[in-house]
């Protein structure tokens, strides 16, 4: 058995067929179609139900399907092994973080390590929590910063920071200059733009109305954090996002709550049990190594 019959195999599974399967190896059919027999012949069982217009695995052929997919996320964790340099003076990474972390946090990091390790070739990814739990499981990504609570067995997740989220305005919102502290009915009173549900921030946000009996008037949702932010720029809307987000220079001013403003933990994740190279262990270093807060204002 040869590493081709494990990629062919899941070229196969992956396209439903063999000739989208051939098209995207870029070898022909009866060529691919042999090489399945012939892993076939070795194993002793039939891998793929050929019978109807879409080639399906049998029961045997999806059992062997997982542990083949295993098999070349580790081959390929060692090819990056061999090439890792220890003394960083070359590398790359694959980070990704959630939208709301990626809003004020990846500029800082990305200056502060890069300045450290400028031979580093960085690979940055906005991803919502689901496809960055994928992307670790599949190695396709090394690390993410993304919220504690995984739910794979196979992700480890390191705590790094507590974020604060915070009321915030712009500029066309009558609240932007006053100095005074907002109680709960007050709170009730103000007119929101939030992102969507879908988001693990809404969540919380929802939570925290719950939690200080909290009626919020939610006027507009927002499936982007950009796109939330540049609405609560220009309009009277008020919004709750990590209060990091809230400065100066992008025009919003955070409002002083009665009820403790909602908090969360975030942390760093990586496939648990795999290799880590220099770079990633480096970025690990630096995050879990830093004044956040400094680190996100500077």
């Amino acid at each position: 058995m040869l590493l081709r019959h494990l990629r062919y195999l899941l070229a196969v599974a992956d396209n439903g067929g063999f000739t989208r399967a051939a098209e995207a190896l870029h070898v022909s059919q009866p060529t691919l179609s042999q090489q399945i027999r012939q892993l076939e012949e070795t194993l002793g069982v039939t891998l793929f139900d050929r019978t109807s217009r879409t080639v399906k695995p049998t029961d045997a052929g999806q059992a062997y399907i997982e542990c083949a997919r295993r098999v070349l996320v580790e081959l390929e964790a060692g090819r990056r092994a061999l090439h890792d340099v220890k003394d960083l003076s070359r590398g790359t990474l694959r980070l990704a973080m959630t939208p709301t972390f990626m809003a004020y946090l990846v500029g800082p990091l990305v200056r502060h390590y890069l300045a450290r390790y400028p031979n580093i070739h960085l690979e940055l990814f906005e991803l919502p929590m689901s496809e960055i739990e994928t992307g670790l499981a599949d190695d396709s990504l090394d690390l993410a910063i993304a919220f504690d609570g995984v739910r794979s067995a196979d992700i480890e997740s390191i705590p790094a920071f507590t974020e604060t989220l915070g009321l915030m305005v712009g500029k066309a919102h009558p609240l932007y200059d006053s100095q005074a502290v907002l109680s709960a009915e007050q709170v009730a009173q103000l007119e929101f733009a939030l992102l969507t549900p879908e988001y693990i921030t809404r969540a919380r946000i929802d939570e925290y109305f719950v939690e200080s009996r909290i009626a919020p008037k939610v006027a507009i949702e927002v499936n982007s954090v950009s796109t939330l932010l540049e609405v609560v720029r220009h309009t009277a809307m008020a919004t709750l996002l990590p209060e990091a987000i809230a400065t100066g220079e992008r025009a919003l001013r955070k409002i002083p709550l009665e009820v403790a403003a909602p908090k969360r933990g975030a942390a760093v994740l990586r496939r648990r049990n795999n290799y880590h190279s220099a770079a990633s262990v480096a970025f690990m270093e630096l995050l879990l190594g830093s004044d956040l807060a400094a680190l996100a204002g500077a």
